[in-house]
This record gives C-alpha cells, sequence and structure tokens, in this order.
C-alpha cells in the first residue's frame, strides 16, 4: 500500500544535507538501511525471521522523505498491508517509522561522521551510548528504579511464552517498566503481561522500551507493544545500553542470542571493578524449561567456572517469585546509587572494557580466531564465547552472515576441547529444542562447525 504521513512530535524539519543522504537516487548506504529498517517497522507482527524472504518480497518497497505543509513527510510505496487498517498506517507503526528517521540520521552525523565522540576508547563509547539514548528521550530523571530488561528468544515455545507473559503480568502489578530487544516471543511476552498488569493498577504511563540494531530489526520486528523505540548503530552498543539502562534483568529461555546476551553481562559482572555491582539477575522459564536452564548453567560453570553461577539466581515457575526477587534486589540498586551517587536512569559506575564495545564482524577468519580457552583471565574468555555467540546469530538471521555461510561453508571454531565440548553440547541442545531459526526451525542446518 501507499501513503503519506506526517510525524507527531519534534521531528519536522530536516537539513538538506540530511535530506540528501537518505535520498535514493545515489543508492546510498544510509538510505539502504533507511528502507531496510523502515520495512521492518512496517512488518510489525509478523512472527518470522526469514530476513531473505522478507526482503525479496517487498523489493519494491520504497520510502523517501517529500515537503509537506512547512515541514518534512514521508512518502511510502509498496508498504505490506499489515500495517494499515482501513488504508490508514496503525499509528505506532508510523511513531516507530519516525523514531527509525530519528536515530539514523543521530548516530550517522552525530556519532559516526563526527569527531564528537571517540570510539576507539571506552569512555567515547560510553558516552555515544548516552547521547544517542537521551537524544530518543528514553532517559528519565527523578524516579525510582524500576526498569526491567527482560531477555529471551523469539523462537520458544508457546508454553514458555505464556509463562513470560505471566512474569510480565506480575512485574506490571508492581509498576515496573519493561524493557526487551523488541521482537517476538520472550521479548513481547513480558511486555503483553504487563500491559495487563499496569492496566489493572489504573496505570496508563507504563513504558515498554525496545532497543534494536540495524543488522538485527528485520529479522525481530519490533512488536506492536513497543511504546518507544531505540536503534542503536550496533550489536554492542545495543548490549551496552540494556546494562546502562537496566535496574535489574530477568532471562527467559532462548537460543544463541539470549546465550550472546548472558555472556556479555557476565563477563561485565566478573570483572575486579564491578564486583557487588548491584544488577540483580534473574533466570526464569516453566517447569518445563529446567532441562534448558540445567544446561546453560552446567556451559557457565564449565566455561566460567563458579564465580559466574553465583551472579545469577535460577527460579522455575514462580513468576510472583520473580517479581519479588526483582522488587527486592531494587532496593539494594536505590541504596548503592545513592552511596555512590551514581544516576538512577543511567549506570555511569559499571566499567565495561573495551573489548566488549569494540563491534565485532563475524565472517570466516574471525570466528576462527577466536580464542576459546581458558588460558586466559575470564573476562576476555567472556568476550571470545560472546562473540562466537553473536557470529552464529549472523549465520542465522543476518543477511550479511547468511551469504557468507552460503559463499564458503559453516564458521568454524577452534578452541580446548573442555571448553569446545560444552559450547557444542549447549549448541546441540539449542538445535534439538528448534531454538535457533523461527522460521522452519525443524530444518535447521548449521551455519557453525566446531572443530578441536
Amino acid at each position: 500500500m501507499d501513503a503519506r504521513i506526517a510525524p507527531e512530535g519534534t521531528l519536522q524539519i530536516l537539513s538538506r544535507s540530511e535530506v540528501d543522504q537518505l535520498r535514493g537516487a545515489g543508492g546510498g548506504r544510509l538510505y539502504e538501511l533507511w528502507r531496510q529498517c523502515s520495512l521492518a517497522v512496517l512488518n510489525s507482527g509478523a512472527e518470522e525471521d526469514d530476513v531473505r524472504g522478507i526482503l525479496r518480497r517487498n523489493r519494491d518497497f520504497r520510502i523517501s522523505i517529500v515537503q509537506h505543509e512547512g515541514g518534512i513527510a514521508l512518502d511510502v510505496r509498496n508498504a505490506p498491508e499489515r500495517a494499515f487498517v482501513d488504508g490508514k498506517m496503525i499509528r505506532g507503526i508510523r511513531e516507530h517509522l519516525f523514531a527509525v528517521l530519528r536515530d539514523l540520521l543521530y548516530t550517522h552525523g552525530d556519532i559516526i561522521i563526527s569527531d564528537r565522540f571517540d570510539l576507539t576508547e571506552s569512555q567515547g563509547i560510553t558516552d555515544a551510548v548516552f547521547h544517542i539514548l537521551r537524544n530518543a528521550r528514553v532517559l528519565t530523571a527523578h524516579v525510582d528504579p524500576h526498569l526491567v530488561v527482560c531477555w529471551g528468544g523469539h523462537a520458544i515455545s508457546r508454553e514458555e511464552y505464556d509463562y513470560s507473559k505471566k512474569v510480565g503480568y506480575a512485574l506490571g502489578l508492581r509498576e515496573f517498566d519493561i524493557c526487551t530487544g523488541c521482537g517476538a516471543g520472550a521479548m513481547k511476552g513480558p511486555m503483553k503481561g504487563a500491559t495487563l498488569g499496569n492496566t489493572k493498577q489504573r496505570r496508563h504511563d507504563g513504558r515498554y522500551l525496545g532497543l534494536t540494531e540495524p543488522t538485527i530489526i528485520a529479522a525481530e520486528a519490533p512488536n506492536p507493544i513497543v511504546n518507544e523505540l531505540v536503534i542503536l548503530p550496533d550489536m554492542e552498543k545495543r548490549l551496552e545500553a540494556f546494562v546502562r539502562l537496566a535496574h535489574a534483568i530477568i532471562v527467559f529461555p532462548g537460543g544463541v542470542g539470549t546465550a550472546e546476551e548472558i555472556l556479555y553481562l557476565l563477563g561485565i559482572l566478573l570483572h575486579p571493578k564491578n564486583e557487588g555491582a548491584a544488577l540483580p539477575l534473574v533466570f526464569t522459564g516453566p517447569t518445563s524449561s529446567r532441562a534448558y536452564f540445567e544446561r546453560l548453567n552446567e556451559f557457565i560453570g564449565q566455561t566460567l567456572g563458579p564465580r559466574a553461577q553465583s551472579l545469577y539466581r535460577i527460579v522455575l515457575a514462580d513468576p510472583d517469585g520473580v517479581a519479588r526477587e526483582i522488587s527486592e534486589g531494587l532496593g539494594a540498586v536505590r541504596r548503592s546509587r545513592a552511596e555512590s551517587d551514581d544516576a538512577l536512569f543511567f549506570n555511569w559506575q559499571l566499567d565495561i572494557n573495551l573489548d566488549f564495545q569494540m563491534p565485532f564482524e563475524a565472517n570466516h577468519e574471525t570466528m576462527a580466531a577466536l580464542e576459546l580457552h581458558r588460558d586466559q583471565d575470564l573476562g576476555s574468555l567472556a568476550v571470545n564465547l560472546r562473540r562466537a555467540f553473536s557470529g552464529i546469530v549472523a549465520g542465522n538471521v543476518r543477511e550479511a552472515g547468511i551469504r557468507l555461510v552460503e559463499e564458503h561453508g559453516p564458521f568454524e571454531l577452534h578452541g580446548e576441547h573442555a571448553v569446545t565440548r560444552a559450547l557444542d553440547r549447549l549448541l546441540n541442545d539449542f538445535v534439538a529444542q528448534q531454538r535457533m531459526k523461527l522460521s522452519d526451525p525443524s530444518s535447521y542446518v548449521p551455519c557453525y562447525r566446531i572443530v578441536d
């Protein structure tokens, strides 16, 4: 369908150079990025992660900027019909379209091509993440800690999805806000449950914050409940945004993407400078997820050791117990931030090593070079394991990664036998439980090969 839509809010005018950057005639990279992210937003609600199929079916989709009543408007051509009701674009989708435009323009102009931030050093990267979030107006001062980040997979069972809704409901009754990766499955369930809990409390300003990045958004289109969408420039800045914003984190069952998030966080918390950091972390799922969490806990113990296992609690089949655990943990967060004079809206105090912040480009060379052995500090091992999972995510659902695997075969992972054996067992479980892909999961062909 075709439409012309005007923004509701502050994004009314753009400079001539901004408009030129986004014009498709020159075939610019920024335009194609904008087009694909916009298409993902227009595909909101579709439970599909076949990126190539989505792009192929919508190859005629176009979006452009036009002048409109003294400001700007978006001209959309051949958009998916699911984005419209009775010929009018759904308001939430329209808001997300302008969030895409806002974030891509700001990141490109003020972060990437500007010399304002040194993206080769840790503090510069953290400052960039802060400014992207501030520009998106998701940082709220003078509020008690109550933003709960929920991680989990988009390819989960119906029982796991329903359980994530029950946890979300328990959080909503306690008037907590929810932040997820914005997609389907365990990213949607907590938000859906929290809407009911907030409604029962007659709370009408509940926040459902979705954080994504350009290479993953097509596979994990923003779900319709997200009312604040932010697109970070890469996975590493997205992960940092999660942990800087979070007052507590809940992990539901998932696949390699969820494992990537867990390894990122545990690697940070294992750093001596972050010892005793107040950040409640709970792994949870229904009783049927017991084997999943047992294997995950075993993998963490075999690679990062018992100290890493001590950083989280596993709570099964107890949504209200999870919410109480989080509520109690937030008291420690409040006290810790007050004692350190740290902001409640952005965790500046958390020390994040540069290795966790630098973007990792997955290809056959970089994947084969990962150091998967225990003869290194735990933080470095966590970095390498996180990158291994990130590369498998790329091979599963990112267009560039899929193409590399098609052209050159599976990514190879080398390392110490004890580590690669633990990794192989975990990944085999993900495959057997159909957690690797949402689209046609039963016929999944691994994009990786483990070589001792």
